[in-house]
């Protein structure tokens, strides 16, 4: 089984969201030290939190068509494993 992660394809595009996210928490520190409006503070932090949960499917989607499809292909014991850590991933997002 190769060990090149499945958004690696999307690195790019993975890393310029991740970038765009840095950019929107940066404004957020700058809305808090610029005393801005708590309403207008708490509908960027849901834009932030909305665009960490887009990046969170769509590495969970990468992983479950490249991880745990090959890891099922090697073998059931390596593909019960694969899905045990996207099932433990899901509820780590679905808590926060």
């Amino acid at each position: 089984m190769d060990t090149i992660n499945g958004y690696t394809h999307r690195k790019d595009d993975v890393l310029k969201r991740l970038r765009r996210i840095e950019g929107q928490t940066r404004g957020l520190q700058r809305m808090v030290d610029e005393d801005t409006y708590c309403i207008d503070v708490l509908t960027q932090v849901a834009a932030v939190t909305k665009a960490l949960q887009a990046v969170s499917l769509s590495l969970l989607e990468d992983h479950m068509n490249h991880c745990v499809v090959n890891a099922a292909k090697a073998g059931e014991a390596e593909g019960r494993e694969k899905v045990t850590e996207a099932v433990d991933a899901i509820g780590r997002l679905v808590r926060s």
